[in-house]
């Protein structure tokens, strides 16, 4: 028998402006509201709305044996919030159903595992009580940014609580092992690690619409029978990709909706197939082995690492320059000037600054809205810079303030 887990990741990240030297210590606007609110309105309309309408159908066609999970950035449901909640209200639909997972991520899509564990716990908690209030349930199973991870992250979630933590399949890794059994990450002793596994999940995600992939076209028949060949040689096949992969990555007209509304039905055919959640995966299976990950590792481009967002010089700067002012940040108490700084955490931003162009360029191009990795790079150094400004001036007032009051309780 074999498990089948999709997990679809939803993010949108805050876009900044583009924002001159010129305007730092005199503008705090940062953020590109039309920039945000043109993609969110975009993205609903080809991909979150008629994609949820669709496995809302699946799950009740198929009387709940189809079952998904989501990871939702906080980011995005605040998009969502301020831009289309008729978003929100279709995710609130698909949890009533008993057949959605909501797992646990950071609030801000962010790398603050990297660098500040303080500052990660506060966004994984903010996120946490962000999905219970909106879908009245609290995620047991965490897929940190990227699924980036090694066995010090692992055991960080593992004190958090949760009982299962998202990773890549990667082959450096897993060598002669199989993605599709669990497992117990190095210095953990409860926590499970669900993989990835890469080829079947990529080819949706990435060669879906290739037609010069070989195994083009890709039928829901084709696909159904490279999963079934999984029985017998495996647990579960965990199928990981971003959910905008449906309607914006593979458009419509690709024929992309169709085989997603046919492949569970097709997948069900087999007598030894069920879906199943991340969490129902933990709970069900018992762990095969323990795998010893050090360096860590991401599920982007081809080398499985953080090249992605720390792969020069640009980039590394910024993000330390970025944690410096933190302290600074949360020293003031302004609630805007922390979610302006939080909302920089995204690793989007680091994404943008990228300078691979070889085997992975055309992706790193797709997604990137500035000219050059270096005008991203010098934007986004000139908003870290009027945020320090703007901690300088808040501190040096509450300080006077205080010399004033000081000597006015001396004088009486």
């Amino acid at each position: 028998m074999v498990g089948i887990c999709f997990y679809f990741q939803v993010h949108q990240p805050w876009r900044m402006r583009q924002y001159s030297v010129f305007e730092v210590g005199n503008n705090s606007n940062y953020f590109d509201e039309e920039k945000n609110r043109e993609i969110a309105l975009k993205v609903a309309r080809k991909c979150y709305l008629p994609m949820n309408k669709l496995l809302l159908s699946l799950i009740e066609r198929l009387d709940g044996k189809f079952k998904i999970s989501f990871s939702v950035t906080g980011t995005a449901l605040d998009q969502f919030e301020e831009y289309c909640p008729e978003v929100i209200e279709s995710f609130k639909k698909l949890a009533k159903t008993g057949c959605v997972e909501f797992l646990a991520e950071t609030y801000y899509h962010s790398l603050s595992v990297l660098e500040s564990k303080e500052e990660f716990k506060e966004q994984v908690t903010l996120h946490r009580k962000r999905i219970k209030d909106l879908f009245g349930v609290t995620p047991t199973v965490f897929r940190n940014t990227e699924l980036i991870f090694n066995n010090d992250i692992a055991h960080t979630i593992e004190e958090l609580g949760y009982k299962a933590i998202l990773a890549e399949g990667a082959d450096h890794i897993l060598g002669w092992r199989s993605p599709n059994f669990l497992y117990r990450p190095h210095t953990c002793e409860k926590i499970k690690l669900l993989l990835k596994n890469y080829k079947l999940s990529d080819d949706v995600a990435f060669r879906f619409s290739n037609k010069g992939w070989e195994e083009h076209p890709l039928t829901c028949e084709k696909y159904t029978k490279w999963i079934n060949s999984v029985n017998g040689n495996g647990d579960v096949i965990n199928l990981f990709m971003d959910y905008e992969t449906f309607g914006e990555h593979q458009w419509e007209d690709t024929g992309i909706f169709k085989f997603m509304e046919a492949l569970p039905f097709e997948v069900l055919k087999h007598p030894d197939n069920y879906f199943i959640t991340p969490s129902e995966e933990a709970e069900k299976y018992e762990v095969r082995d323990v795998l010893d990950i050090h360096n860590t590792m991401s599920w982007a481009d081809v080398e499985r690492d953080l090249s992605a967002w720390l792969g020069n010089r640009i980039q590394n700067n910024a993000i330390k320059e970025l944690f410096s002012i933190e302290k600074l940040v949360k020293k003031t108490k302004d609630k805007k000037i922390i979610e302006s700084w939080r909302r920089l955490t995204t690793s989007d931003h680091l994404y943008y600054m990228c300078t691979k162009w070889f085997a992975d360029g055309d992706v790193h191009k797709y997604f990137n809205p500035y000219d050059s990795p270096y005008d991203s790079f010098i934007n986004f150094m000139n908003v870290i810079n009027d945020i320090r400004i703007r901690c300088n001036d808040i501190l040096k007032k509450d300080t006077s303030k205080t010399a004033v009051k000081g000597t006015i309780e001396a004088k009486a």
